[in-house]
């Protein structure tokens, strides 16, 4: 089968995406996403999306992992298969889409930058050493003096395949305050590695250091990543977070083709 894909990233997280509105692409295996995404002999990406047709919707975005299985959201994903759909001339600046987690919003601004509504938040589990909650996608958030020397892929996998979470696995993020900057890093389960930057893990640390009061109560965080700077915004009332907003850059690097 030959593929007509196009490569996308956003603050470093990046993504093979294929347009399947005709389901051509939909026969893919496992074994063959994981191909794609295989930075050694495929094209390379922290995971892979099909962009479909859904009634009612704009699109359908279908997420997997770089190992090839179907997964839970993620929100650098969500603004790249926007500024992917705008691309294609399906939408102009605004979008309303489906996700595995349900509807989303997105607006598509100057300088390639997008900003994706998130799904609510009501629930976060809070204790001395660490926050545990879902924002699309499940997220442990710890915070920490210093990233800069952190062996962050070995503690994470500790807490990824510990007996809570081994089965069904975490995204693992550690954050450190640095004056009014929160810096991230982040473990992605299905990558099973650090990624440049996690959408849905930013969202987490975001309503995390809400609850926290870091910087007095804000309704929004500029968040440092390796692979770039992000923005999350949001309405909070107690434990519960609405009216979530994740905003940054989602840019086009390449197309072509490739047989699998």
């Amino acid at each position: 089968m030959n593929i007509h894909f196009y490569k996308y990233q956003g603050t470093g997280n990046d993504f093979v995406i294929v347009d399947n509105r005709d389901s051509r692409y939909s026969s893919l295996a496992t074994a063959e996403i994981e191909f794609l995404c295989n930075r050694k002999f495929g094209i390379g990406a922290d995971g892979f999306m099909l962009l479909e047709n859904q009634k009612g919707f704009d699109f359908k975005m279908i997420y997997y992992n770089s190992d090839g299985k179907e997964s839970s959201m993620c929100g650098n994903g969500g603004r790249c298969i926007v500024a992917f759909a705008q691309k294609l001339g399906i939408i102009k600046d605004s979008t309303h889409f489906i996700a595995i987690d349900g509807n989303h919003d997105a607006k598509v601004y100057d300088n390639e930058i997008v900003s994706l509504k998130m799904k609510d938040v009501i629930e976060i589990e809070e204790n001395s050493t660490h926050f545990y909650l879902n924002t699309g996608s499940p997220h442990y958030v710890s915070f920490v003096s210093s990233l800069n020397d952190f062996q962050l892929v070995n503690e994470a996998k500790k807490i990824r395949y510990n007996e809570r979470f081994k089965e069904k696995g975490t995204n693992v993020n550690f954050v450190e305050i640095n004056d009014k900057d929160l810096l991230v890093r982040t473990y992605e389960r299905g990558v099973e590695d650090e990624t440049l930057s996690c959408g849905t893990g930013v969202t987490a640390v975001a309503l995390c250091a809400a609850l926290k009061a870091i910087n007095g109560n804000p309704d929004n965080y500029d968040i440092k990543t390796q692979g770039g700077n992000v923005n999350v915004s949001f309405n909070r009332n107690g434990k519960t977070f609405t009216d979530i907003w994740l905003t940054g850059s989602a840019k086009f690097v390449f197309e072509g083709d490739i047989y699998v």
